[in-house]
């Protein structure tokens, strides 16, 4: 009768965590990027606050606001200036529907020119400019969930280093795994979390500060604004950056600048995407040696799950997949004892 009750006890328990932890995170979800962000950062000044906290022996209080103004200083305050930019030159241009269809249309009727095709009729030409028109009023409408995660982020992790070591122990003793298993898993998110959250920022930058130089030198519109919106490009696997610069080298192309759209195209096949190819390859050696395939299909899986934070969490999560996988073949199948 007492296994009955404590199994009883158990699992009733175990149903009740499971509905309220399922209630907690769907009305927390709009808060997930915010939450993932802390945790990134958090794997990246843990080190930094054990030194304040320990070898120098401040207040721990003390020792997180300070890393929490190196935080702003560091990582918000440019991802601000930035969306102040862009939002502030997209309120300067005009998304009135029919002066949207006449530079359209007349895009078409140059490439109509050129090639000879009519590419779109008047109808499907409406359609994608109401499209365009619901695409750039959402991206402006991500201002205030960004305002608001970031809000959340330094919330969160403010408790997260308020925690330190106690906060981990306590997530060491729950992971389901034995406990060289447990140092595995904790050790390749380590290393996936620094790589990319590392790698991949570096890795925009670059890449979006050589496309402005080419910009630049064969006189596209805004290359400062699309240098910065190629550092966004990136983060999209296979065609990346490409969906940047192939518009910008065709919209030359097409106003009859050939010389600029065919210097453009060849710049970036072979200097933007060779700069890509060599930073990843730096990266990897350095950081974490990871899979070409885990990364690519990792930032596809974690974009449309996290957003932003995907590109960070999506190759950690298939990672995470792929070391479960295997230490279940190693414990239970390869060596069933």
């Amino acid at each position: 009768m007492s296994d009955f009750k404590e199994q009883y006890w158990k699992y009733s328990l175990l149903i009740i965590i499971i509905i309220l932890g399922g209630i907690v995170f769907k009305e927390t979800l709009p808060f997930l990027s915010g939450v993932l962000g802390a945790c990134t950062v958090y794997v990246l000044v843990r080190r930094q606050m054990s030194f304040l906290s320990e070898t120098k022996k401040m207040r721990r209080s003390i020792a997180a606001t300070i890393i929490l103004v190196e935080v702003s200083l560091i990582f918000l305050v440019p991802a601000f200036f930035v969306i102040w930019l862009l939002v502030n030159r997209l309120q300067s241009v005009n998304l009135e529907p029919s002066v949207l269809i006449k530079t359209i249309q007349h895009l078409i009727d140059l490439i109509q020119q050129k090639t000879g095709y009519d590419l779109l009729s008047g109808e499907n030409l409406t359609m994608i400019t109401s499209n365009i028109t619901g695409i750039v009023q959402m991206l402006v409408g991500q201002v205030s969930s960004f305002l608001i995660n970031s809000f959340v982020l330094l919330f969160v992790l403010y408790f997260m280093l308020l925690g330190g070591k106690r906060m981990e122990s306590y997530v060491y003793d729950i992971l389901p795994f034995r406990n060289k298993n447990k140092k595995d898993v904790i050790k390749s998110a380590k290393v996936m979390v620094t790589s990319n959250a590392i790698g991949i920022p570096l890795l925009a930058l670059i890449q979006g500060f050589i496309a402005m130089i080419g910009y630049l030198i064969f006189g596209t519109p805004d290359p400062v604004i699309f240098g910065f919106l190629t550092c966004f490009a990136t983060i999209l696997p296979l065609i990346g950056t490409a969906l940047i610069w192939f518009p910008l080298a065709a919209y030359l192309a097409l106003t009859g600048d050939w010389a600029g759209g065919i210097g453009l195209a060849i710049y970036a096949l072979v200097v933007i995407s060779n700069v890509d190819n060599l930073v990843r390859f730096l990266l990897q050696k350095k950081l974490a040696d990871t899979h070409p395939m885990v990364t690519i299909f990792g930032v596809i899986l974690g974009l449309s799950l996290f957003g932003f934070w995907g590109v960070i969490f999506g190759p950690l999560l298939l990672s995470l997949f792929l070391l479960c996988f295997d230490m279940f073949k190693r414990d239970y199948i390869d060596d069933p004892k």
